[in-house]
């Protein structure tokens, strides 16, 4: 007899089959946009085992979960990464495994990750420039992540994406630059606008906002961009250069543009909070769950269920220094 297919729906009847599994807040960058410069992260006890990970992800993957991308912090600073990456990877039903990472560790790490049924990078890269980079992450060594880079590319991984966080008056200049650097190595590239998670002392994020519009309108300068149907599951609209087919220009546009309408992707930080939108605090307690109920994969799953009734219509990011979400992206699984 079939079974019918399992499928998760919010309240709003949009489909959810995109999980962002965040597996530590730790992350070895510090940059300006993500947290504050002096951070605390939580204590082991407080945060999910990799156990508890892949049977959070197990019971996704159940309830129609096609998608799962890993995240942070920075995913590679969890001792245990590549082995919790061939587990999830093996879950049947699954059909990508990604993961979102700062690429500093990829030099080691990608031949292990794409071996263990990794299927796809999002590598952050902000900027060009040694000491431009090294301001923007504080502690990163621009060079280590190009190694990684190509590292990811030797070791197999194909549509490797590059994250940028577009600033006004700190990188906005490079973004022909950057892309010139993806079609060069065969990357795709994604232009973010800055998102109002955490209270930051840095700098202005009203004064620093810099739409996917003028991205474009600074990228329309040297080349030609075609919208293009192209979809990864994620917010990102990307568009094509006719002289370079293998390279897509995606925008990230959570202020001009968002996306809530066809928002298919919840998120689980790592201390096992499942958000159920980046701009809001929703959220339902699936730590409590797996520590009260274990070995009970049926009552995970009906919680899960449960907080898709949660999920909200939108967020609604404004352009001021308000805080309207008090937790760090790194905290929110990115």
């Amino acid at each position: 007899m079939h079974t019918p297919e399992r499928t998760l729906h919010d309240g709003f009847a949009r489909k959810v089959d995109y999980l962002r599994l965040s597996v530590t807040d730790r992350c070895d960058f510090r940059c300006v946009y993500c947290m504050a410069e002096d951070m605390t992260f939580l204590p082991r006890q407080q945060i999910l085992s990799l156990e508890e990970l892949e049977q959070v992800a197990a019971s996704f993957v159940a309830l129609g979960t096609r998608k799962i991308r890993l995240t942070g912090g920075e995913p590679l600073v969890r001792s245990g990464i590549v082995d919790l990456c061939r587990r999830i990877a093996t879950l049947p039903g699954l059909q990508e495994l990604c993961m979102t990472t700062n690429g500093s560790q990829l030099a080691t790490l990608a031949q292990p990750l794409f071996d263990a049924g990794l299927k796809r990078l999002n590598i952050s890269l902000d900027s060009l420039d040694p000491a431009r980079f090294r301001e923007l992450t504080r502690t990163g060594d621009l060079n280590k992540v190009i190694a990684g880079i190509d590292a990811a590319n030797a070791a197999g991984f194909r549509h490797t994406k590059l994250n940028c966080v577009v600033m006004q008056g700190r990188n906005d200049d490079e973004v022909v630059d950057l892309v010139a650097f993806a079609i060069d190595r065969g990357l795709d590239i994604s232009f973010i606008e800055e998102m109002p998670l955490g209270t930051i002392s840095e700098h202005s994020r009203a004064e620093s906002f810099y739409s996917s519009e003028q991205v474009r309108a600074r990228l329309a300068e040297r080349y030609e961009l075609l919208p293009s149907t192209d979809s990864t599951q994620g917010p990102s609209r990307y568009w094509r250069i006719p002289q370079a087919p293998g390279t897509r220009i995606g925008f990230i546009s959570p202020h001009s543009h968002n996306f809530c309408a066809t928002c298919n992707r919840v998120r689980l930080t790592v201390e096992g909070r499942l958000l159920l939108c980046l701009g809001n605090e929703h959220s339902a307690d699936l730590k409590q769950v797996l520590r009260e109920h274990p070995g009970q994969p049926e009552v995970l799953e009906q919680a899960i269920i449960k907080a898709m009734q949660l999920k909200p219509w939108s967020h609604n990011f404004r352009l001021d220094d308000d805080v309207q979400v008090v937790r760090f992206m790194n905290m929110t699984g990115g």
